[in-house]
């Protein structure tokens, strides 16, 4: 169940935003089309990555599309998407390895069917916040519980952004249990 747009709307107020998250939050409400029609613009990012590869997998928009929606992030930031984006969990060798998550990291997830992609926002005391793709078959923000936590990766700076730091939020909305 996504979060309300409403209570992120304080990052407005950082400036300069992680380029990823800048990018990821121009695609919010972009929503996968039910049953057998396919969302257009979804469709398009395997076209747009320019990965033949992708485009060939990538079939219909009931695909599983959270490493589809990373990568056209990563890709529109300037940063190079891993191989076989479209596997949540090989996200995991994306930019370096950090112990502590901050505004814009890549977080990988465990859930029953495999694994998950997104980006950190910030977190309460149980859970991440994070935007991303294909949760609740829609790119917004939901919470994820810490437990399921696989990697948390940085992208490589240049010049990495001041905003790129952890943010406490209060423990407001649903937590996901299984996106997609």
């Amino acid at each position: 169940m996504p979060n309300d747009p409403a209570d992120y709307t304080w990052l407005d107020r950082l400036s300069p935003l992680p380029r990823m998250v800048e990018e990821a939050r121009k695609l919010l409400g972009t929503k996968e089309v039910p049953q057998a029609g396919n969302n257009k613009v979804i469709m398009n990012w395997a076209k747009e990555l320019g990965d033949a590869s992708v485009a060939d997998a990538y079939c219909a928009d009931s695909v599983p599309w959270c490493g589809l929606f990373m990568a056209i992030t990563a890709k529109r930031a300037g940063k190079t998407p891993v191989k076989d984006p479209l596997w949540a969990l090989n996200w995991g060798q994306f930019g370096v390895p950090v112990g502590q998550p901050a505004l814009g990291d890549v977080l990988t997830f465990i859930r029953p069917e495999g694994g998950h992609v997104a980006l950190y926002v910030g977190e309460d005391q149980k859970c991440y916040h994070v935007l991303g793709g294909n949760q609740s078959d829609q790119v917004c923000f939901t919470r994820i519980e810490k437990l399921r936590l696989k990697k948390a990766r940085r992208p490589n700076y240049m010049n990495q952004p001041l905003t790129v730091k952890p943010y406490v939020l209060s423990a407001k909305g649903l937590i996901s249990s299984n996106e997609g």
